[in-house]
C-alpha cells in the first residue's frame, strides 16, 4: 500500500469519527453512547494503523529513491 493510499485510508476512517462523534452529541441514551466510544476507541485505533502505514511507505520510498 502507498503512503498516499494509507493517507486516503485514514481521511475516510477520520469522516467516520466526525459522524460517530455527531451521533453521540444526539443520544441521551447511556448505553448508545457506550457503543458509539467503543466504536470512536475502534475507528482511534484504525487511523492510528493507517497512519503508520502511510509513514512506512513513506519512509520506504525516500529509502528507494
Amino acid at each position: 500500500m502507498s503512503a498516499s493510499e494509507a493517507l486516503s485510508r485514514a481521511e475516510e476512517l477520520l469522516a467516520r469519527v466526525e459522524a460517530a462523534r455527531q451521533r453521540l452529541e444526539g443520544t441521551d441514551d447511556p448505553e448508545v453512547a457506550i457503543e458509539i466510544l467503543q466504536e470512536l476507541s475502534d475507528l482511534a485505533k484504525q487511523v492510528d494503523a493507517e497512519i503508520e502505514r502511510a509513514k512506512a511507505a513513506a519512509e520506504a520510498d525516500a529509502a528507494g529513491a
